[in-house]
């Protein structure tokens, strides 16, 4: 049943993650002006990358959550905030110290991250 979840959750945290950027490019775009990112629309190999990203993240979470005996719908969204703390959000307020990403870039990717981690929890712990 860890596999399945590890699809559903992978496939749903994909399609949740790109219409969060679809809402929050135009903002970062008209708060940054010309210093924002033309991203564009990403060529379909980057789009079967962000795939395989996100599927290796929800199977590591299930790994984690499974060794640590946290499969249940409140152990897997603890461990998704614990993680998100401890490595997306430490991770990006260094880019913003010591690589000058703005603030709202990083802001931007940080709810992403934890969009992403909390919707592979939720559905890692409901499916267990």
């Amino acid at each position: 049943m860890v596999a399945v979840a590890v699809v559903v959750a992978s496939v749903l945290a994909f399609v949740a993650s790109s219409v969060y950027y679809a809402v929050t490019a135009p903002i970062e775009s008209r708060i940054l002006g010309d210093r924002a990112l033309d991203r564009g629309r990403p060529a379909p190999w980057k789009v079967a990358a962000e795939l395989l990203r996100t599927a290796v993240v929800a199977g590591v979470f299930a790994g984690i959550a499974e060794r640590a005996d946290l499969l249940s719908l409140p152990g897997c969204l603890l461990l998704a905030l614990v993680l998100w703390v401890g490595f997306p959000a430490v991770l990006l307020t260094g880019s913003v110290t010591w690589e000058k990403v703005p603030p709202v870039t990083a802001a931007m990717h940080a709810g992403d991250w934890l969009l992403k981690l909390l919707l592979i929890g939720a559905v890692v712990g409901a499916l267990q």
